[in-house]
């Protein structure tokens, strides 16, 4: 078993909280380094151990991640946290690498057109730089993981459809230049639950046991269905935030990531265990509140509260294969 597996058993649900990274993308009222603290220590207590906890980008455009390195170290003091920070280009990666943080996540769009317009380079530049990271990374000393992550996997906000076949060969290249896990992401939420399952089922064949997982927002509100969807076609790497924090920038006044408290919910009612609280978890919406008084937060577990009872057949209805 390698690294990647260990990391991400694939008879386990994994919950990647990234609310400190694409929740925070674009707030107007960003966590105090104390209240970021504050934020992973409520969500480990309740049982999350994987975290998003922010980008390697120019500290003086991105104020809300000017204290990365201190965050990271933060979360590395958490026994079995695996920590993981987006690096949009090498440079970044050389300080993600040199943080000592466990997993550099990388990003690149399945569209040239989306590609040009978030990185301002073409996707073959793009790979060029992966190829650069992938070496970086196996020459350092502690060799992190590197996660690459396809935006508008399931549509693009700029070209509009996408070719399956065209994300499956572009997962079959970045696993071969030797990217640890693959992540393919709803970017603007233009999926439903028959697309997801298409694509999923299809890369769960094409990765061969290696680690994949997917990235969902819930802009038009299918988020929790295509979840499930990925979930019966064996995904069992899954990014949510807190209160479903995050958005957008082509998808403008829609909610973001898929709220973390009903993602949790759903795994349970269907018959994963996550190893996570669900009232412990709510209650850190608090610090959120207190953080960030003018950012939304959504959710309905938040709103209902947990059931008096879990469906009997909950137990039987997915099991791990």
């Amino acid at each position: 078993m390698n690294e990647a597996d260990l990391i991400y058993p694939p008879d386990q649900i994994t919950l990647r909280e990234v609310g400190l990274r694409d929740g925070l993308q674009m707030v107007s009222q960003f966590p105090s380094t104390e209240g970021k603290k504050a934020w992973i220590a409520g969500e480990y207590a309740a049982g999350i151990r994987h975290f998003e906890l922010g980008s390697f980008l120019p500290r003086h455009k991105y104020p809300a991640f000017a204290d990365i390195e201190d965050i990271i170290r933060f979360a590395a003091d958490l026994a079995e946290v695996h920590g993981a920070a987006l690096s949009p280009n090498l440079r970044g990666s050389q300080l993600a690498m040199a943080s000592g943080v466990a997993e550099v996540n990388c990003v690149i769009s399945a569209t040239e057109a989306h590609n040009q317009a978030n990185l301002r380079r073409s996707r073959q530049q793009t790979l060029d730089e992966f190829a650069a990271i992938i070496a970086l990374r196996d020459q350092s000393e502690h060799q992190p993981l590197v996660g690459i992550g396809i935006a508008m996997s399931f549509g693009c906000s700029i070209s509009g459809t996408v070719d399956p076949e065209d994300v499956l060969a572009l997962a079959a290249q970045l696993l071969e230049m030797g990217a640890d896990i693959i992540s393919i992401a709803d970017t603007v939420g233009y999926a439903g639950p028959a697309q997801v399952a298409h694509l999923t089922a299809q890369l769960r064949d094409l990765v061969d046991g290696r680690p994949f997982g997917v990235h969902l927002h819930d802009t038009r509100g299918m988020g929790m269905a295509n979840a499930a969807a990925a979930l019966g076609e064996g995904v069992r790497i899954l990014d949510a935030s807190l209160g479903g924090l995050g958005g957008c920038p082509a998808a403008p006044r829609a909610s973001g990531n898929i709220v973390m408290e009903d993602l949790v919910f759903l795994c349970h009612s269907s018959g994963f265990d996550t190893g996570v609280d669900i009232e412990k978890l709510i209650e850190v919406r608090d610090i959120l509140a207190n953080e960030m008084p003018t950012e939304e937060l959504y959710g309905s577990m938040a709103k209902a509260g947990l059931p008096l009872i879990l469906p009997d057949n909950a137990e039987s209805v997915m099991r791990i294969s």
